[in-house]
């Protein structure tokens, strides 16, 4: 039956914060057995001069056997908000039998209308022509040019030395004594792939998982389970960037294999960590409880550390040698002067705006349902829209590392690595417009919420492609060199 629960002592601050709240269409958020309840705060009269409260919640409660199908809130109780006054809140609780079935329950919060909308399929269209478009003018463009390179170089070496010399050289078969050269900062470039392909390997298991198991319907399962799979996945981490670090002649391993575990887990640490400071000045309930940082911690350092050692051990031992197709020389090769699109400045700017625009719409389904409270169900889009990004990261990145390397620059690595990362700079770039024109938050709490988890989320998508675009380079630069003759 009717019980009341509480009592307001409206003094004048109190009012202001409620007609505040009515003033601006407040709605606040409640679950039970995770199925989640929406109620107004109240509503004005049609003058806008007068407020009032909804003091009385009607709960209404579906079952079906011993479980809970469905949840329905009813705001009754209209009270004018007058200062110095007492307000009485309560609520009652009245359960029916439901029809619905268990795992039926959720599909009323659904909105298929939004998710599976016109423009939806047409975007993901339209990312699948452009795959087509950009593998098929790789593959022209690259087999046509590398053929003539190849007739060049073999025409080339059936000349007397004489006629070498007096010979017009240039292009990608210049550098081959220095293109497998370590990168600058073999240590922290070796960790950056590392973890680039975990992230990518999370990514993919945890869309895989979501797809088969619905987690959707559980609050916090999808955390959870990225949590888990992450700490899980250490050893692909360890595996791939140690073999890089031992193949660069790298022999900080240790360290390496420390920054490697310890990157990603620091960002997102840290990044929370600061949230969390200002969630509880706020005294809000996003602020994350001390036992779970307490947890957190454990898990890096005694399952994502002992597993990121197997996997650099097995990586140096199994992967680590430097078996390049050409000889480095001794001395680096000069790097001539060439026009200014071909700097990797430039290079890695452009790099990022075909990757960013295959998965543009989706972001804006994935940052609606992460900002705006509405579920996303539909992942096998996203398992979509992963493939066509690191389809189109890796022809974009092979494009322009050809340029460079005909431009006879050698800086490979660094420049594949950031303009396939140079995507995440347009998805934060977006994460602005989206913040102003999307979204009504403001204040301290709300800005440093949403650009502090947009921050690590562009990071972490960064790394990831460009970990992508370096693998997908890197199979491409070894290929071209094996089959060129070099004396």
């Amino acid at each position: 039956m009717q019980t009341t629960y509480c009592e307001i002592e409206l003094d004048k601050n109190k009012r202001d914060a409620f007609v505040y709240a009515i003033k601006n269409h407040y709605w606040y958020q409640m679950y039970i057995d995770d199925l989640p309840i929406w109620g107004i705060v109240g509503e004005a009269d049609e003058n806008g001069e007068d407020h009032y409260l909804w003091t009385y919640k009607k709960l209404e409660i579906g079952f079906n056997g011993n479980r809970i199908v469905d949840v329905n809130l009813t705001s009754e109780g209209k009270v004018r908000l007058i200062p110095n006054t007492k307000i009485a809140m309560s609520y009652s609780v009245k359960w029916k039998k439901s029809d619905v079935k268990f795992e039926d329950r959720f599909d009323k919060y659904l909105d298929p209308s939004f998710f599976q909308h016109r423009i939806h399929w047409f975007s993901i269209f339209n990312s699948f022509m452009m795959v087509i478009f950009l593998v098929g003018l790789v593959s022209m463009i690259l087999m046509r040019t590398l053929r003539k390179d190849y007739a060049r170089y073999s025409k080339e070496e059936e000349m007397d030395d004489m006629d070498r010399d007096l010979g017009d050289e240039y292009g990608w078969k210049q550098v081959h004594g220095d293109v497998f050269r370590p990168s600058s900062h073999p240590l922290i470039f070796s960790s950056l792939i590392g973890s680039g392909c975990q992230i990518f390997s999370v990514s993919l298991i945890v869309i895989i998982v979501a797809m088969v198991e619905d987690l959707y319907t559980e609050r916090g399962s999808m955390l959870s389970t990225a949590i888990f799979v992450y700490a899980a996945t250490s050893p692909v981490n360890g595996y791939f960037g140690g073999s890089l670090y031992a193949k660069q002649g790298g022999r900080r391993w240790i360290k390496q294999m420390f920054i490697g575990a310890f990157m990603i887990p620091a960002m997102v640490c840290g990044t929370a960590f600061f949230i969390n400071f200002i969630a509880i000045y706020y005294h809000a309930s996003r602020a994350i409880p001390f036992g779970t940082m307490v947890a957190v911690c454990c898990i890096c350092f005694f399952v994502i550390l002992p597993l990121n050692l197997v996997g650099t051990i097995l990586g140096r031992n199994l992967s680590g040698q430097p078996n390049f197709p050409c000889r480095v020389n001794a001395v680096p090769r000069p790097i001539p002067e060439k026009k200014w699109f071909m700097e990797p400045a430039v290079i890695v700017c452009l790099g990022g705006i075909l990757p960013f625009g295959s998965i543009f719409i989706e972001m804006y389904f994935i940052f609606t349902s992460f900002w705006a409270y509405k579920i996303y169900y539909v992942y096998g889009f996203m398992m979509l829209v992963l493939v066509i990004l690191c389809i189109v990261t890796v022809c974009v990145t092979i494009v322009c590392t050809y340029f460079l390397l005909n431009a006879e620059d050698y800086r490979w690595q660094w420049t594949s690595f950031l303009s396939a990362a140079s995507t995440a700079v347009y998805v934060y770039m977006y994460s602005f417009y989206y913040y102003f024109f999307k979204t009504k938050m403001y204040g301290l709490f709300q800005t440093s919420f949403y650009f502090g988890y947009m921050a690590v989320f562009s990071t972490a998508l960064g790394i990831m492609c460009g970990a992508v675009g370096y693998m997908g380079t890197s199979a491409f630069v070894r290929k071209i060199y094996t089959n060129v003759k070099i004396d």
